[in-house]
Formats: C-alpha cells, sequence, structure tokens
C-alpha cells in the first residue's frame, strides 16, 4: 500500500511541476511580443504614434508626409477630402499644421498583423490653436492606422481619423 501511494504522489507531484512550468511559460511568452523574431511588438507599433506626432511638432508638411507610403490614403480629420497621393497628403498637412497640433492617445488597440503588418485604432485628442486667435481647442477622434514595413522602415499606408461623435 505504501509502494502505490507514493508512486501515486511522485506522479501527482511530477505533472503538478510539470504543468505549472508550461502555463508560466505559456505566459512569459503571451506577454512577451517585443522579443519573438520577425514580428514587432506592441510597443514599436505604438512608438509608430509618438514619431508622427513628432513629425507634426516640426511644422514641415514634408517630414510629416514621410512618415507616409507613397499610395498611402488619408482620411484626415478636418477636412472632406481623400488623400491618395504625397501631393494630396502634404496640401492637407500644410493647413492643419498651421493650427500646431499636439496629439496625445487615448486608448489604443494594436494588432499585430505579421512581421510587416499591423494596424493600431482607438481614440486621440488634438490641442489645436487658431491662427487668427490663439485659442487653444481640443478635438477628440476616433483613428485607425495601417503600417507596413517597406525597405526596412515602417510607413502609414492607410490613416483614417473622425471627430468623436457626441453620443452612441
Amino acid at each position: 500500500m505504501k509502494r502505490t501511494f507514493r508512486a501515486r504522489a511522485v506522479v501527482a507531484t511530477t505533472a503538478a511541476v510539470a504543468l505549472t512550468v508550461a502555463a508560466g511559460a505559456g505566459v512569459a511568452r503571451a506577454g512577451d511580443d517585443d522579443k519573438r523574431p520577425g514580428k514587432p511588438g506592441e510597443r514599436e507599433i505604438a512608438a509608430l504614434f509618438g514619431q508622427w506626432n513628432a513629425a507634426l511638432q516640426t511644422g514641415d508638411a514634408r517630414i510629416v508626409a514621410d512618415k507616409y507610403a507613397a499610395d498611402a490614403v488619408l482620411l484626415p480629420t478636418v477636412s472632406p477630402q481623400i488623400r491618395t497621393d504625397r501631393a494630396g497628403i502634404v496640401d492637407y498637412f500644410e493647413h492643419f499644421l498651421a493650427k500646431k497640433p499636439r496629439g496625445e492617445k487615448i486608448r489604443s488597440v494594436i494588432n499585430v498583423l505579421d512581421g510587416n503588418s499591423a494596424v493600431d485604432a482607438g481614440l486621440y485628442r488634438f490641442h489645436l490653436t487658431d491662427p487668427a486667435t490663439g485659442k487653444v481647442s481640443q478635438v477628440v477622434a476616433r483613428y485607425t492606422y495601417a503600417y507596413e514595413k517597406r525597405g526596412g522602415k515602417w510607413l502609414i499606408v492607410n490613416h483614417h481619423s473622425s471627430v468623436l461623435p457626441a453620443d452612441g
């Protein structure tokens, strides 16, 4: 009897240890997106907004447009026109940058699709300055950035932004 009890105890203990190790390894991998080879992590994609926002701070529409692919589509917050080429994107930002925009994310949901593509969608707030009066206002908007890595560089291939409805 004692031998059977010991054997069962050893098997149960071994199984518990194996499950604990396996579960711990799974949790470590699930929370460690940034260390998987070949696939970017959420932090890397989240940092792209900071780079785009820093480009806005330069006040140079061409520097902002450099963040977009040549074939990007921009559906901007404060323009009814869809921008589908560099000239259109530069034109939009030449007008938008006059308001000295400063963006901040409120909520972000990032989906890394593969090693070369990701989507960042959520809500952001822009602080805008009226060029005529100097009055600062805020606009809360929904956004979606679709990114592709081309030639080793992350570029925006689709950017949609729309004012957040008051009710919904």
